[in-house]
């Protein structure tokens, strides 16, 4: 049975991540509720789902650090939740890998793949970096402190009201199509 680790980002109360100014919605609530039901959808499909949503990302935070209860459980993969926040206009979806080739990209394609099928134009997709993957690379302890492929996923900008929405309206397709894009990679 594979194992995924789900890390909804933030932490309610002590890290509410970016803020929608309009709604009050935390990033650290949505990516919570988002992230209870990629888990059900997992766990419906078979997989051992471990989910933890904690400020400790160092080893020294306040509760247990998500980058080693994911190394000592261990799990197969591991998949971080977000909202991105900009400028209150940018708009769309991108997911985050370590830097350079590694089976994380291929987790990363599976996920945005089922993204982009389930909402085609109606969430821009960010897809084909300069390095031609659908995945940019960047330095984020979960990415780097994990055994496993990992990756960060931004759902939507959060400040934008109209990403906010279309997420709101489209919370459980938004699940089930990361839920499948795991199930992808799993049964490669």
């Amino acid at each position: 049975m594979a194992r995924v680790f789900l890390n909804p980002g933030h932490c309610p109360g002590i890290d509410p991540g970016a803020i929608n100014k309009r709604s009050g919605i935390t990033e650290a609530d949505i990516a919570l509720e988002i992230g209870t039901m990629v888990k059900k959808y997992l766990e419906a499909a078979g997989c051992e789902v471990k989910l933890l949503q904690s400020d400790n990302l160092n080893y020294d935070g306040v509760g247990e650090c998500v980058c080693e209860a994911a190394n000592n459980w261990p799990a197969d993969v591991f998949v971080s939740l977000h909202c991105n926040a900009f400028n209150g206009m940018a708009e769309g979806t991108e997911i985050f890998t370590s830097r350079g080739q590694t089976a994380a990209d291929e987790l990363a394609t599976c996920i945005m793949s089922r993204v982009e099928n389930t909402f085609g134009a109606k969430l821009y997709v960010r897809s084909e970096w300069l390095d031609g993957d659908v995945d940019r690379e960047a330095g984020y302890v979960v990415l780097n402190a994990t055994n496993m492929p990992a990756v960060l996923y931004e759902m939507i900008f959060i400040d934008n009201d109209t990403d906010l929405e279309f997420l709101l309206a489209n919370k459980d397709e938004m699940a089930r199509a990361i839920a499948r894009g795991v199930t992808d990679y799993l049964s490669k």
